[in-house]
């Protein structure tokens, strides 16, 4: 039997032509890598909720989710996962660091200077085209 891909969501959330960029906090085989925050979609919510949560519950914030941007598939531990990111257009009440260890805005440009795990390179790559 097939299983169906695990789907984790990320943000893209843009400031002032810029983009966030958060340093992963937890003890785990990325901790210390750059990524696009987000989480793991859990059952009954759409991708647009899952990002509006985790967003909420990583940095405090109340986030209006735009278009999708584009997907990368991956395995982890042997699970077969879909990264999704999606815009983040705007966003209200200051940026709480409680999974990360620090944020950064960065240039589109700048993407390619910070460590970030395989699954958001492809991602990196569309936001690059753009």
């Amino acid at each position: 039997m097939l299983k169906s891909n695990k789907k984790v969501i990320a943000g893209i959330i843009l400031k002032d032509n810029k983009i966030l960029i958060a340093q992963r906090a937890k003890k785990d085989d990325l901790c210390g890598k750059w990524e696009f925050p987000g989480g793991k979609m859990e059952s009954g919510e759409t991708e647009q909720e899952c990002l509006k949560r985790e967003l909420l519950e990583e940095f405090g914030i109340e986030a209006v989710i735009g278009e999708y941007v584009c997907s990368s598939y991956f395995e982890y531990k042997e699970t077969p996962m879909e990264l999704l990111a999606y815009y983040v257009i705007s966003f209200s009440n200051e940026f709480i660091l409680y999974e990360h260890k620090q944020i950064k805005w960065v240039e589109k440009n700048e993407l390619l200077l910070y460590d970030f795990p395989n699954p958001d390179k492809p991602i990196i790559a569309k936001l690059l085209e753009n």
